[in-house]
């Protein structure tokens, strides 16, 4: 008699009243605890139905392939045949899931192959349906002239294209709508300067003469080290660089972490800029051309624009307080002023004098004035709604690297190879030369902080001051030495409050000076 679940000899065998069905006792108790019906006819089944039955305890059952050697050695044949049988059965389809992993493999390289070259047709198609956008407004003006020019009697008389500048393009100009838009943008800003104050989160003058080295992140490429350009998206922390190896990579510095790395520049990216706190970047390249990108929820950023005005480098990239319009400054001597989201340019300025281009650009706070430093040393400040050049500072030795202005409103900072200069824009003069390096070493930049109360100066080693005013003293706080070795710090920029400050150098390695964890200050 065998278990009718297990067949086995039962070793304590049971018997169901309803169907006279055999059972191991334990088998059957397990089943009826979670069923609660017999297991061969299906029908309701308690233990009160079971009924055991007496064998005798003296000799256990055997089954019969036990019961001699032959037996047991057959049985243990038939296990060992198993075995083998099913370990075949494993490596058969072991090699099967092998080659379908190679052929998924095979298949996603393909497929992001055919992902980036459509990515790369999708921007070529922007860019030229960009080109075709800015060009529209061109065609316009040109086929309005061309009607004008005929004259009365038949003969055409000659072309505005015949008497214009060669390579010279048509600009729609700035609108009188967006002269309002920046007019209103000035009159609140300057309002708000009226009420500010230092906020109390700001780091305090004895945190930064603490400041020391917190981390090195190699960004770039060694092969083309370098990093040019920083700048700082307060909100989400996250810094972008553009380096001398034609990339600008995105990094979230929380995590520590690359968050993206845009390429596309042909040549080294010498400025990058966020506009505001929003999903749009752009960068500035020594190959004549300025991109704007856009990100997404991912930390992705596609390219939006490419924009080919200018027939030189491309210096500086600056964003208007609206967040709405950029401008870009260039050494073929121009600066353009830029619509974000078509990508159009509305005008280009070009200086009639005799300069070498513009080698840095900045907008007043307020958004009304516009900055720019030219290679011969000049820095010449325009008014953005006519375009005019109301103001030019001299003084300075050699191409001005960087300008920036504080967020007062009336201090103007510029750095060029002999030094930084502060001007005052209330009564447009300097008032105060910092000689910082010996005649070889070029001051390459210089930045306010956000709040206005410290001034960042990077060439040979980093100098943080303390800003003064006209009459008072700007004392340098603290000095950060360049720790790349190369002996030119590239480019300088306060983080959040700030508590930390980037440098970039010419290594590739972004560097992050603050308190260290043991004496940064803890929120109450």
């Amino acid at each position: 008699m065998h278990c009718s679940i297990s067949g086995e000899v039962p070793g304590e065998p049971v018997v169901s009243k309803r169907s006279g069905i055999l059972y191991e006792k334990r088998l059957i108790e397990r089943h009826i605890s979670e069923y609660g019906k017999c297991p061969i006819t299906g029908e309701p089944l308690t233990m009160d139905d079971v009924v055991p039955v007496e064998t005798g305890k003296i000799v256990k059952p055997r089954t019969v392939q036990t019961a001699s050697i032959p037996g047991m050695l057959g049985m243990f044949q038939n296990e060992w045949d198993g075995l083998m049988l099913s370990n075949f059965a494993l490596e058969q389809q072991l090699h099967t899931a092998r080659q379908e992993l190679s052929h998924a493999l095979y298949q996603h390289d393909a497929a992001c192959r055919v992902i980036a070259r459509l990515k790369k047709e999708r921007d070529e198609a922007r860019s030229l349906l960009a080109q075709a956008e800015r060009q529209v407004p061109m065609f316009t003006s040109e086929a309005v002239t061309a009607n004008a020019s005929v004259l009365s009697n038949g003969k055409r008389a000659a072309k505005d294209d015949d008497l214009a500048q060669p390579g010279k393009r048509i600009r729609p100009g700035i609108s009188a709508s967006i002269i309002t838009e920046l007019t209103e943008c000035n009159a609140a800003l300057s309002q708000q300067r009226k009420k500010r104050q230092v906020p109390p989160t700001l780091a305090p003058i004895d945190a930064l003469e603490r400041y020391t080295q917190l981390s090195s992140h190699p960004l770039h490429r060694t092969s083309k080290p370098g990093i040019l350009s920083i700048d700082i998206q307060y909100s989400k922390d996250i810094i972008a660089t553009g380096g001398a190896d034609a990339t600008a990579v995105i990094f979230d510095r929380p995590s520590g972490q690359i968050a993206s790395a845009l390429s596309g520049h042909s040549k080294k990216v010498t400025s990058v800029k966020f506009v505001g706190e929003g999903e749009f970047f752009l960068t500035g390249s020594a190959d004549k051309t300025v991109r704007v990108w856009q990100g997404s929820e991912d930390g992705n950023y596609d390219c939006r624009h490419i924009l080919k005005d200018h027939t030189a480098e491309v210096q500086a990239v600056t964003v208007h307080a609206t967040n709405n319009y950029f401008v870009t400054a260039s050494l073929d001597n121009t600066w353009c002023f830029y619509d974000l989201s078509s990508g159009l340019c509305l005008t280009q300025v070009a200086d009639t004098s005799k300069t070498d281009g513009y080698t840095s650009a900045a907008f007043h706070p307020d958004g009304l004035i516009l900055g720019t430093g030219t290679s011969e040393a000049v820095v010449k400040i325009w008014d953005v709604k006519s375009q005019a050049n109301v103001a030019k500072f001299e003084g300075h030795v050699g191409p001005v690297t960087a300008i920036t202005f504080s967020e007062n409103g009336y201090f103007l900072a510029t750095a060029a190879h002999d030094s930084v200069k502060l001007w005052d824009l209330r009564k447009l003069k300097n008032f105060r030369t910092l000689n910082l390096y010996d005649s070889d070493t070029p001051t390459n930049s210089v930045e306010f902080d956000h709040s206005g109360s410290y001034l960042g100066i990077s060439g040979s080693d980093i100098r943080v001051y303390q800003v003064g005013s006209v009459k008072a003293d700007w004392n340098c706080i603290k000095t950060l030495p360049d720790l790349s070795g190369t002996g030119r710090a590239t480019c300088v920029k306060f983080g959040p409050e700030s508590n930390y400050i980037a440098v970039g150098s010419m290594d590739h390695n972004l560097r992050i000076f603050g308190l260290p964890e043991d004496e940064a200050p803890v929120e109450s």
